[in-house]
């Protein structure tokens, strides 16, 4: 049998995909959005008695009156709590996918014994703490789709699909892998290094002030903030906005993944997102002064 290869985007329009910089032409027209499926319950679970029951209520209730297709996962290393919603639902990554591919490029490093170039350093730096799109497209380029599903093997994140046409910012992402990568990056393990680990975390923690919205709303003002943040239209389901983040230090240690679709507007995405994570703060988080 023969298979015919599928024709790659080019450089340019790969580019141009994803959240903050353009967005193509053909995708943006008429960014009509469906209607969204109904929700189905935030699940909890925690060994805090009566936490899991208030996080459920109070995620459900910040999720009312808002348009947006959420899915989302949650989990306490200090209480043993875990909220799910809609966690095994594809998305379009956008530009969270942007830690993966850093994730990926050092866990490729780790195997050949070696340390990042400084050109690799330059590119992973503006990657993740401005969003930088054409950084990122060298550096998926680098690796090649075999690399990235390799490292995604190594970190169980079997529900996440590269595009087939080569677009990272169309890679296929669930609330559950995304969770996983932060656990991966967090904590120690057999797939990053702590090297490795903590240059990832140092990224997300200097992304530049424009870009820190998301997850870190509400967040208590004594936390360690990680974050990274992913944004793109397109024709159908309007607008993705996603946020992902790790908040630690000060007896702190929790991660949060807010992904959305069906969004009228980029800002929707951010007001549905924000809604839910200052809920997850305010049951999570001391009760001490917070983050906007």
């Amino acid at each position: 049998m023969t298979h015919q290869r599928v024709p790659r985007y080019s450089r340019a329009f790969r580019a141009a995909l994803i959240g903050g910089v353009l967005v193509p032409t053909a995708l943006a027209a008429s960014p009509a959005t469906a209607a969204p499926a109904p929700a189905p319950a935030v699940s909890c679970d925690s060994d805090r008695a009566g936490l899991a029951a208030k996080l459920s209520g109070d995620i459900t209730a910040a999720l009312e009156g808002h348009r947006s297709t959420t899915a989302l996962a949650v989990q306490d290393h200090r209480t043993h709590t875990s909220c799910t919603l809609r966690p095994t639902q594809q998305v379009d990554s956008a530009s969270v996918v942007k830690v993966t591919v850093l994730a990926a490029l050092l866990w490729d490093a780790q195997k050949a014994k070696r340390p990042l170039t400084p050109h690799e350093l330059e590119l992973s730096t503006a990657m993740i703490t401005k969003s930088d799109n054409d950084a990122t497209t060298e550096l998926w380029d680098q690796l090649g789709p075999a690399k990235v599903k390799g490292f995604l093997k190594a970190a169980g994140m079997t529900r996440t699909a590269l595009d087939e046409k080569g677009a990272w910012g169309l890679t296929q992402i669930t609330a559950h892998d995304e969770q996983r990568l932060l656990t991966l990056v967090t904590a120690r393990n057999k797939v990053l290094d702590d090297r490795s680990r903590a240059f990832v975390l140092e990224r997300m923690r200097e992304v530049v002030p424009e870009q820190r919205w998301g997850v870190p709303a509400g967040a208590p003002g004594d936390a360690t903030v990680q974050l990274k943040n992913g944004w793109l239209e397109r024709s159908t389901h309007g607008w993705r906005v996603h946020s992902v983040g790790a908040f630690s230090g000060k007896g702190h240690d929790y991660v949060i993944t807010v992904l959305t679709q069906d969004n009228r507007t980029m800002e929707d995405g951010i007001d549905t997102i924000q809604a839910v994570s200052r809920a997850v703060h305010k049951d999570i988080g001391p009760d001490r002064p917070a983050h906007g």
